[in-house]
């Protein structure tokens, strides 16, 4: 049974909130910049800037490449792309995926919203549920969790496709805005270029949700495995060497192709384990971000 969506924000507002706030200092606009609409001026493309902001109008009349630069905005709108489907219900201990995501977005969001940000929602379960336009406000973050919190929609034999989320979200957003991919992202195959699109005019943030036995089967004898979505079912013998570590092969496999996706899309990656602590994995991400852009900026005042 999920939990109230008040008693989720509560419990995040007096336990975590507070400490995450405090480690980021006010310092989420650094983290998460890049959200300015008024376009302030043109000049010539220098290494190391942001492709995203390449005018290939002016570049294809000039021969040369030229980007765009804006003002920034005071305010910026944050957009939540939510898997709901089957597989997010996994959990190996005391967490599931499906709990580790509304933590999150609780989490995020309330830091948003505080600091007089707008954040929205778009929701799936293997089909489009529904979408939450962009709004400010504790009342806007419990609307958000109360719609993950409802019943599914999603037809009992059906797939993930997060394609038709990714199109959802190029259909809904049409300011620039700070993107939230939470996800598994066990899904069909050919999401990944929809993410790179999406990408070229929004800030992308892909929030992987995972458990550790997903990489890794313990062994636990003879069991009955199913598939969360499907409702397909495996019998198979996990005392057996050769089957686990086929089993790890796979998952090996299958993590390497993520995060080529992740790369070749140019999208960060926040991973969050149902085994780990959420603030320590979030202030970590942050500090990886800030070191890397100035690391950037550095590369470019060599240039």
């Amino acid at each position: 049974m999920a939990a109230n969506p008040e008693a989720i924000l509560r419990r995040v507002e007096w336990t975590v909130l507070r400490r995450l706030d405090g480690l980021l200092q006010g310092d989420y606009r650094t983290l998460f910049r890049g959200f300015g609409l008024d376009l302030a001026d043109l000049r010539e493309y220098q290494f190391g800037d942001d492709v995203r902001h390449i005018d290939w109008n002016v570049t294809a009349r000039l021969q040369t490449p030229y980007v765009r630069e804006y003002h920034e905005d005071r305010e910026v709108t944050a957009w939540f792309l939510l898997d709901l489907s089957g597989s997010v219900d996994f959990g190996s201990g005391e967490v599931r995926k499906r709990s580790l995501s509304a933590d999150f977005v609780a989490l995020l969001a309330r830091i948003l919203t505080r600091h007089g940000n707008r954040v929205g929602a778009i929701l799936y379960d293997n089909q489009v549920r529904g979408m939450i336009p962009a709004g400010n406000g504790r009342r806007q973050v419990l609307r958000i969790l109360h719609a993950m919190n409802s019943p599914s929609q999603a037809k009992p034999s059906s797939e993930t496709d997060l394609s038709d989320l990714l199109r959802a979200a190029m259909h809904f957003m049409r300011r620039r805005s700070l993107v939230f991919v939470v996800s598994d992202f066990i899904s069909k195959p050919g999401w990944e270029d929809l993410l790179g699109h999406l990408g070229m005019r929004h800030e992308i943030v892909a929030v992987r949700l995972y458990d550790p036995l997903e990489s890794e089967l313990p062994d636990l004898g003879l069991m009955t495995i199913e598939d969360a979505e499907t409702g397909e079912q495996l019998f198979v013998d996990t005392h057996d060497p050769a089957f686990r570590r086929r089993f790890a092969e796979q998952a090996e496999k299958r993590e390497n192709a993520l995060r080529a996706a992740f790369r070749d899309s140019a999208v960060d990656a926040l991973e969050l384990s149902t085994e780990d602590d959420v603030v320590a994995s979030i202030t970590r991400f942050a500090s990886l971000r800030k070191r890397r852009k100035h690391f950037k900026a550095n590369d470019v005042h060599v240039a």
